[in-house]
């Protein structure tokens, strides 16, 4: 009687046990989750990387990212731009993970850039040559500013308004031209620097040419060359 009893409960014992095991068996380790703030700190990284050489003060704001988003954990996030994104005004920043699971993701973004830029300090009339008391310097958002935007002063004076420019205006780059230097049929002194020596002659221009343009010339021997148009019937050749 004594041994059907301890069999009746060894019978019993070991469906149990087995039970148990196949429960330890099926709990699995949880997967690890990406941390999201690591995340908005790479792609904050990744702008100021590529704002570096840009002209002014950068200030980048990354923007949230959903924290119901549950992303398997990734040793190497890599951030990258999408296509037409770049690293000026509201961007996107995309982040993507090869291993071990493979997902990317895209995170909005803003980069300012503070610096400096020039306005008109009067009404520029059309044809005006520009000088240094025509224009202002100011500081504020160049990427709130159109295209083209004028950053420096050199790159304005001497040269000729195309259309005329309001008081207090951005000057952009495609709203002046440089001015006339050289008139077709003009006589010209033609100035050869090389290392160490500059020579001078006087020569005929064979066409018009703003100020930086490359122009034609004929000698009085009638050899026929090219230089740099420069104000003052100047054309420059360097060897």
């Amino acid at each position: 009687m004594k041994l059907s009893l301890n069999f009746a409960l060894a019978a019993l014992a070991f469906p149990l046990a087995l039970s148990t095991q196949v429960a330890v068996a099926q709990v699995a380790e949880p997967e690890a989750r990406q941390d999201l703030g690591a995340l908005k700190q790479a792609a904050e990284q990744f702008l100021r990387t590529q704002a570096s050489g840009l002209p002014g003060e950068v200030k980048v704001t990354v923007g949230s990212i959903d924290p119901r988003m549950k992303l398997p954990a990734c040793a190497t996030p890599e951030a990258f731009f999408p296509p037409s994104s770049k690293a000026w005004g509201k961007t996107t920043v995309g982040i993507r993970c090869s291993v071990p699971s493979p997902w990317t993701i895209y995170v909005s973004a803003k980069v300012q850039v503070h610096g400096d830029y020039m306005v008109a300090a009067v009404p520029l009339a059309q044809g005006q040559n520009i000088t240094q008391a025509d224009i202002a310097k100011v500081k504020g958002d160049l990427t709130a500013m159109p295209a083209g935007i004028i950053t420096d002063a050199s790159q304005a004076i001497g040269r000729t308004v195309a259309n005329s420019i309001r008081l207090g205006s951005p000057l952009r780059q495609d709203a002046l031209r440089n001015q006339q230097a050289i008139q077709q049929g003009q006589a010209v002194r033609v100035i050869v620097n090389g290392a160490g020596f500059s020579v001078s002659s006087e020569a005929r221009a064979l066409n018009n040419a703003n100020e930086g343009q490359l122009t034609q010339v004929r000698t009085t021997t009638g050899q026929v060359i090219s230089g740099i148009a420069k104000l003052g019937g100047i054309v420059e050749l360097t060897y």
